[in-house]
């Protein structure tokens, strides 16, 4: 382009109305910032063009901007074109260019606030196409007019202060925006306030919109809220304008003391109650209702040393209510006269003054009742000894009548004595026992036995009092100490085992019981030479050899006596058993029964055992008979090896046996008559076990029936002796001369009924040659002839 289009251009640019100068920097509102200008090489200084500025909002549309020209080709010789945002870019349309003059022309109105500028790109070509001029920026800048109002961030604003603040205290802070640009007078905000509804309380900063205080006075209880309108204007205050308000609380403080509606309050209550409500006090106060500078507390100065009464605070109606917390007693006091005093729960402030009426008297009238009776002591603790008889003194439960104006009779009664123990007399009170109490009752508890008893006076409406009754019974040392176990075993040789560990056991309580002390009976001096005594621990002693002893049984006699007041004691025998022992000190088996043997055998054991054996022989003849007249040959029988000469059979019978002392060889008691046994043991009990007897076998045996008939002998022989191996009470069959009981008498008959002819007719005693020349004599006479 030559001077004279530039000349062109500026007075065209002068003549729309637009500016031409310098690029400025570009702002961040530029619609499509990310689109780079492309890199500008070397151009010529014609076709650069400077921006152009334009009015938002114009209205005299098309309205022409700029017209470009390239000095290459004449007027008419060559084509222009724009493009970029407002032209081929969205927003389209907004822009547009003549192709063959060149004139840009502004076909829609603008909006800074959306879009404060554009930047197109002009292009220049000749007929044919080709590039005439380097593409060039064109850029056009959008002027900003005052088309937006101000506006508030919120409708209301909220603020607080407390009431009495001093003036300049801060409150809130208004704030308000405004879509013009910042950088012209379109959006200089000042803030106003237009009403506060009253005198000038408040002010606002006109730059900030900040709310303060401007004078003192603010008193909640006049005013409680503060309703401001606010205005906020452009253009420095005289441009655009808009309202919004300010609410502002005054919180509450303690600027007001409470105080009673009356100088006296009068009230009455009833004696011997307590919880009650007496009356209520009413009091006033001007701040804020259920805050703690309007809740009222109450305090009673004077008129209550014992501390009978108590006020307390209605949260609803912050009203005092006056109660009884302890029982009065007209016969003491009639009439209470009190002073009481009430203030906030907040302290005051400084400043003000306290009420006229923050005390106040309540005088409380108390009116007589029947009361019930008082037992002195109550519950009455007291103590008997175990086994107390009948008429044993208790106590006295006794109660007395609180009613002095009104004298009257008490009686008294059981309410509760479970065992039916106790006795009490009805006009005393006087306790005593009618019965023994037993140590087993169910009703003691830890020892103490408890009864509840009752004092009912006379009066028209008669008034009942409980009594507790609370008797221990004392633990008595009425039982000595006994031995556990009454026997053992020990080595023969001190050197061997550990020797006897005895215990002691006591049915007395504690302190009555352990520890025990055990000791050789001083009686048995001679004791002291062979045995000593241990003590092991309170409930336990040792039992020791002091030389080697012969084995066998020895019985000793301890003392035993335990630690209660008067001490209990107990001399009680003591079976020994010396034993020969292994070198582990376990007494070898059969080695006591051996021993045992030794040492001697009664005269009396003697004579039983030797009847026994005359008694066994005798009832063998009957059965060996029967055996002999049931086998007429040699395979029939029920005794095998009977079929050889009875001559040639030796039986040995010396060994008898230990005496009565004899424990451990042979049970002499199994020859004796079942009818003597069961004399013998206790009906209660059980009968002894052997030592080889497994813990599971202990059920008692059956008793046998005798058979009815000579032919059942054989069976229940045998199964005697299958009953006695089984039986754990008495020795195997297998130890020797062990018979059993057969009976009163024998099935077989006695040897007399051989003189009968009487069923003779099948009896065969022939065999009788067999057994030589003790029974020839019979079979002479009943054999073949």
């Amino acid at each position: 382009m030559d001077v004279a289009l530039l000349l062109a251009v500026g007075l065209l640019a002068q003549s729309l109305g637009l500016s031409l100068g310098v690029p400025r920097q570009r702002r961040p509102s530029t619609l499509y910032p990310w689109h780079r200008a492309p890199t500008l090489g070397r151009v010529r200084r014609a076709w650069v063009i400077p921006p152009i500025s334009v009015s938002e909002n114009h209205k005299r549309l098309p309205y022409p901007l700029v017209q470009i020209k390239s000095d290459k080709q004449p007027l008419g010789s060559a084509i222009y074109s724009i493009q970029g945002p407002g032209v081929d870019e969205e927003p389209q349309g907004v822009f547009s260019i003549d192709k063959f003059t060149g004139k840009v022309f502004l076909n829609a109105m603008l909006d800074r606030e959306k879009t404060d500028r554009f930047r197109l790109r002009a292009f220049a070509l000749d007929l044919g196409g080709a590039t005439l001029e380097e593409p060039t920026d064109l850029e056009i800048v959008v002027v900003d007019q005052n088309d937006n109002r101000p506006v508030f961030r919120q409708e209301a604003f909220m603020g607080r202060v407390l009431e009495g603040a001093v003036p300049g205290t801060y409150v809130t802070r208004a704030e308000a925006t405004d879509a013009d640009d910042p950088e012209t007078d379109n959006a200089a905000l000042r803030y106003s306030i237009l009403e506060q509804g009253g005198p000038q309380v408040f002010s606002i900063d006109e730059l900030t919109g900040d709310i303060r205080t401007v004078q003192v006075g603010l008193d909640r209880e006049v005013v409680a809220v503060y309703n401001l309108t606010l205005q906020v204007a452009d253009m420095s205050g005289d441009g655009l304008t808009a309202t919004a308000s300010a609410i502002i609380t005054l919180e509450d403080i303690n600027d007001n003391a409470p105080g009673f509606t009356g100088d006296e309050f009068f009230m009455e209550v009833t004696e011997a109650v307590s919880g009650v409500d007496v009356g209520r006090l009413e009091v006033e106060d001007r701040d804020l209702p259920g805050s703690p500078n309007w809740v009222a507390r109450f305090t009673i100065l004077e008129g209550d040393p014992n501390g009978h009464f108590t006020i307390r605070t209605d949260p609803k109606t912050n009203e005092g209510v006056l109660s009884v917390v302890k029982p009065l007693d007209y016969e003491r006091c009639d009439r209470y006269d009190l002073t009481v005093a009430v203030r906030n729960e907040a302290p005051l402030q400084a400043a003000v003054p306290r009420a006229q009426r923050g005390q106040a008297r309540i005088h409380v009238q108390v009116q007589d009742v029947n009361e019930a009776p008082v037992f002195q002591e109550n519950p009455l603790r007291t103590s008997l000894p175990e086994g107390a008889l009948p008429g044993t003194p208790v106590a006295t439960f006794s109660a007395q009548d609180p009613d002095t104006q009104q004298p009257q009779r008490l009686s008294y009664s059981k309410d509760y004595d479970p065992e039916d123990w106790l006795e009490v007399d009805g006009a005393t009170g006087w306790v005593q026992t009618q019965r023994v109490l037993s140590p087993a009752s169910p009703f003691l508890k830890d020892g103490w036995y408890r009864a509840i008893i009752l004092a009912r006076d006379d009066a028209s409406v008669p008034c009942t009092a409980t009594g507790t009754l609370s008797v221990e019974i004392l633990e008595v040392n009425d039982h000595a100490p006994e031995l556990s176990p009454p026997s053992g075993r020990m080595c023969s040789k001190p050197e061997q085992g550990s020797g006897l560990l005895l215990g002691a056991t006591d049915e007395d309580l504690p302190p009555h019981g352990a520890p025990f002390h055990f000791q050789l009976s001083p009686r048995v001096p001679e004791l002291t030479r062979n045995w000593s005594l241990i003590q092991i621990n309170v409930s336990h002693a040792r039992l020791r050899l002091r030389h080697q002893v012969p084995e066998g049984l020895h019985r000793l006699s301890l003392l035993l006596r335990d630690s209660g007041q008067p001490p209990q004691q107990r001399e009680q025998p003591l079976n020994v058993t010396v034993c020969r022992c292994a070198q582990d000190g376990v007494c070898l088996p059969g080695a006591a029964a051996r021993h045992a043997g030794g040492a001697g055998v009664s005269l009396g054991a003697l004579v039983i055992m030797l009847a026994s054996i005359v008694l066994l022989l005798l009832l063998a003849l009957p059965v060996a008979l029967v055996t002999r007249s049931r086998r007429p040959s040699a395979d029939k029988g029920f005794l095998h090896g009977l079929q050889d000469d009875l001559r040639d059979n030796i039986l040995n019978y010396d060994e008898q046996g230990g005496g009565e002392e004899d424990q451990d060889a042979y049970d002499i008691n199994q020859l004796r008559h079942p009818a003597e046994l069961a004399a013998l043991h206790d009906p209660l009990g059980r009968p002894p076990l052997r030592r080889d007897t497994p813990f599971s076998r202990v059920r008692p045996q059956p008793p046998r029936l005798l058979p009815t008939s000579p032919a059942d002998i054989a069976d229940f022989i045998n199964d005697g002796l299958e009953a006695a191996d089984s039986d754990p009470s008495v020795p195997p069959y297998d130890t020797a001369l062990i018979y059993d009981y057969e009976g009163d008498g024998s099935m077989a008959g006695t040897l007399s009924s051989i003189l009968s002819s009487l069923g003779d007719e099948d009896q065969d005693y022939s065999c009788l040659w067999a057994w030589g020349p003790r029974f020839a004599r019979l079979a002479d006479l009943y054999g073949p002839p």
